[in-house]
């Protein structure tokens, strides 16, 4: 818990220095006189804040400590509020736990702030609290056992939470979706005895009537890549596959909590990737929802299915005037970029750069691909138009390509955070060992500043 000083005992003093350092984040402890230092490098951003606070948050909480005051000061002066919104971001991620089913304790911990005079803290708090609660709401979905969270469940657990946010709630069953002929989507969901089901969300927080902009989020509740059986080691976190869907529910939750003036609505495929005696096979030709046909020549490319007619009901039912589609679609973006960095493919120089800039908010790093025509060709097919599967590598690329195929004109950009919305090892301070909550931040600063722009 983070709050503004109010002259509660605390038992630590926690002391920000920027500058003077060579390397980042360092610690320094004075146990007896109970003095936490920790240095932001001599080239502070709200991310190193971010990662500094949340280093210092848990280095006291593994020496068993309940509270501790900070002096903000330094970050406020260097940073401003950008860099007091991370810090108080970081060190909330830094108490993090995950969902348990066994019985455990952990202790409350708790950070008064100070030398937040210069701007209104308790304001910028009050705005960053529903966007780290929502981080952790992804967290805590994607990190769900598969028997604990299938497309019914999944629907019911985002359903109750956007209706204590002020979210409109829509979710379609298995003879609506089939109804509007989405034929990608059922290739997918009819594997599986858990039937299916399209979670729309709707924030209304703009201009009534005003074109909403589509976050869609892919919801693989499990993969278990159908005929084209994933390896064991392979299908080990394959419940995470719904990472995409969490982030983009938690980033409208964020949204509407914080009232911004923008309409957004969440367009959610959940399915499961199962083996059963209809699923579809390798070879199948199957027609989408936009009336294009596809050959599946890989039942374990199957994000891309649900996604294609997720963004067709996007554009056709919600008249969405921007797109854009998070998922952990491709093992070739994370041989690509590792697990610091997602990746990113778009048809717009415009809506991409808004997304980059609300990525430097974030603290969350991406890399564009390029999108040349050649690459398109590889996803060419001889017996339908298109192919789920590219003719010749590059796949993170031809992967995003065959999703902005159903795009059509609609600005769009595609994220790819199969390395980043997981880790076994954290990689940033703030981040425990399971989910990230990969987009959530990044989506919410994306919508918020399309919204500032009018």
């Amino acid at each position: 818990m983070v709050k503004i000083w109010n002259q509660e005992e605390a038992q630590w003093r926690l002391e920000l220095t920027a500058g003077g350092e060579n390397a980042p984040l360092s610690l320094r402890m004075a146990a007896e006189g109970r003095v936490l230092t920790v240095s932001l490098g001599n080239a502070p951003t709200p991310e190193t804040a971010r990662r500094a606070a949340a280093k210092a948050v848990k280095t006291l909480r593994e020496l068993g400590v309940a509270s501790a005051v900070l002096d903000a000061a330094p970050a406020v002066d260097a940073l401003g509020a950008d860099g007091f919104s991370a810090l108080a971001q970081g060190a909330e991620l830094a108490c993090y736990r995950q969902e348990s089913w066994k019985k455990t304790e952990d202790q409350p911990f708790s950070l008064y702030l100070t030398g937040t005079e210069p701007l209104d803290g308790a304001a910028i708090l009050a705005e960053t609290e529903p966007v780290t609660r929502a981080v952790c709401f992804a967290r805590d979905l994607t990190n769900r056992p598969g028997n604990l969270l299938t497309p019914e469940l999944m629907a019911k657990a985002m359903a109750e939470a956007a209706e204590k946010a002020g979210v409109e709630v829509q979710v379609l069953d298995e003879h609506e979706t089939r109804a509007l002929g989405m034929g990608a989507y059922h290739a997918v969901g009819d594997s599986a005895a858990h039937p299916p089901r399209l979670i729309v969300l709707r924030w209304r927080g703009g201009r009534p009537g005003a074109a909403p902009i589509a976050l869609v989020g892919k919801g693989v509740c499990y993969d278990t890549g159908g005929y084209n059986l994933k390896s064991g080691p392979g299908l080990k976190n394959m419940r995470t596959d719904m990472a995409g869907a969490a982030a983009v529910c938690a980033a409208v939750l964020a949204l509407a909590e914080n009232r911004v003036p923008v309409n957004v609505t969440a367009v959610i495929p959940a399915v499961e990737n199962r083996i059963s005696p209809d699923s579809v096979l390798p070879g199948d030709i199957v027609t989408s929802m936009s009336g294009k046909t596809i050959q599946i020549n890989n039942t374990d490319a199957e994000g891309r299915l649900i996604l294609a007619d997720a963004v067709t009901y996007a554009i056709q039912k919600e008249g969405a005037s921007q797109v854009v589609d998070i998922a952990t679609l491709t093992g070739a973006c994370v041989a690509a970029l590792g697990f610091t960095t997602a990746g990113l493919v778009s048809n717009s120089d415009e809506l991409c750069a808004a997304l980059l800039a609300a990525a430097a908010r974030s603290g969350e790093q991406y890399w564009r691909f390029p999108s040349f025509p050649e690459y398109k060709k590889m996803i060419e097919c001889p017996m339908a138009d298109l192919s789920n599967m590219s003719s010749d590598g590059c796949g993170a690329i031809t992967g995003g390509l065959f999703i902005g195929a159903f795009a059509e004109d609609v600005p769009w950009v595609h994220m790819d955070i199969a390395g980043t919305s997981w880790v076994d090892r954290p990689r940033r301070e703030y981040q425990a060992v399971g989910a990230t909550g990969a987009g959530v931040t990044t989506l919410y600063h994306l919508c918020a500043g399309l919204a500032a722009q009018g």
